[in-house]
């Protein structure tokens, strides 16, 4: 079996809810029934939203569940010369054209007919920009962001629970016009510089892995093997929110639940345990086996 280190990495900007404790959960067992090491990572680029104390309480929480993992938590704030090496590396190599495009032109611009590229997707408005055009749009004050040039490539590959997957990826942006990385850049190279080799997720996020699977081998990384796990949803369909009530572990110890009987309601989802059943890491990890995972989302209700 190759390495097959994996992570979970949230976002401190509140709570963690059962749908993501859910996912954290299978990330971790996708891990250890290999015997590899579970890594902890906090996406915190998003300065405007972030806050010391969900990333606290996050970790609490995890915890709390029942993980452990391996090593000290790495946060992306502190990567950023990471982050500006491998920006350089794709401009040396041609890859990137700065974009002065406002959200409202690129949404107009996307809904446009581009050719082979998905619906939404940037059709690439400022790439054959002149030196005169760019200097003019320079001008106006707007900052560019900074966009790779992916010429539209076809990207396939097959998901340990979707199956065969592929993606046309479009000019995604690598360097936000506030300075900042941007997400599917930053992911990408702290995979790789983490050594690791399998990837659990939420099936949310499967649009963005053709975009990265292109950044990894443009960047010369080894990818990881992905598996998007099927998402949580409230009772309304849509994906689970604090809308939907008592989602956190926080709102199920007020209604008298232990993080073990959280954990078990969580287990019972997956098929990993029965009703009113609470049991621990050691026998989750015993009955773990993904070809049994439910490939369908799961509706949370307030008895799970």
């Amino acid at each position: 079996m190759p390495e097959a280190d994996g992570r979970f990495a949230p976002s401190p900007t509140g709570p963690l809810h059962v749908g993501n404790l859910r996912t954290a959960l299978l990330a971790w067992l996708f891990a250890r029934r290999h015997g590899a090491k579970f890594l902890l990572r906090i996406e915190d680029l998003d300065t405007g939203r972030v806050r010391p104390e969900h990333e606290a309480g996050q970790l609490a929480d995890l915890a709390a569940i029942g993980l452990d993992w391996d090593g000290e938590v790495v946060r992306q704030s502190e990567r950023l010369p990471r982050y500006e090496e491998a920006i350089t590396a794709l401009d040396r190599d041609g890859r990137l054209y700065p974009c002065f495009c406002t959200r409202r032109e690129i949404r107009e611009a996307a809904s446009a007919p581009h050719g082979p590229l998905p619906e939404g997707a940037y059709p690439g408005t400022c790439r054959e920009l002149t030196a005169a055009q760019r200097a003019a749009r320079e001008r106006e004050g707007r900052p560019p962001a900074l966009r790779l040039r992916a010429d539209a490539a076809h990207v396939a590959f097959v998901d340990e629970l979707l199956g065969p997957v592929e993606g046309i990826v479009d000019d995604l942006v690598i360097r936000r016009n506030d300075g900042a990385p941007a997400y599917n850049l930053a992911v990408v190279v702290d995979d790789a510089a983490q050594g690791i080799g399998e990837v659990v997720r939420g099936a949310d996020l499967v649009d963005s892995t053709p975009r990265q699977l292109l950044l990894f081998g443009l960047l010369g990384a080894a990818a990881p093997s992905y598996a998007h796990v099927p998402l949580v949803l409230g009772p309304d369909g849509a994906r689970l929110a604090k809308r939907h009530g008592p989602v956190t572990l926080a709102d199920r110890a007020a209604l008298g639940a232990s993080p073990a009987q959280v954990r078990g309601q969580i287990a019972e989802t997956l098929g990993l345990a029965e009703p009113g059943e609470a049991p621990s890491m050691t026998q989750l990890l015993e009955r773990f086996d993904p070809a049994t995972l439910p490939r369908e989302p799961t509706v949370w209700t307030d008895g799970a």
